[in-house]
């Protein structure tokens, strides 16, 4: 994930009333793996991954979910 696909992934979770800022596990690798954390402060941050997740699957019961992976997130491109 990238910063651009980062805000993308904020935007989606602000419209569907989930908190969080979508930031690198390792600010010093920007280009490694992407969390959900309470707070934009790296040295003040707690990660809520794991709550953001419960959030968005208790919004979407078992019987609307399309089949496939229930782990991170998935966000189309822009429509061009």
């Amino acid at each position: 994930m990238n910063a651009h696909q980062a805000r993308r992934v904020e935007a989606v979770l602000r419209r569907l009333g989930v908190p969080g800022v979508i930031a690198p596990e390792d600010p010093a690798r920007p280009e490694g793996p992407f969390r959900v954390y309470d707070s934009a402060d790296p040295a003040a941050r707690r990660d809520i991954t794991p709550d953001a997740l419960a959030s968005l699957a208790a919004r979407f019961p078992d019987e609307e979910r399309p089949p496939g992976p229930t782990r991170g997130f998935v966000v189309p491109p822009p429509a061009a």
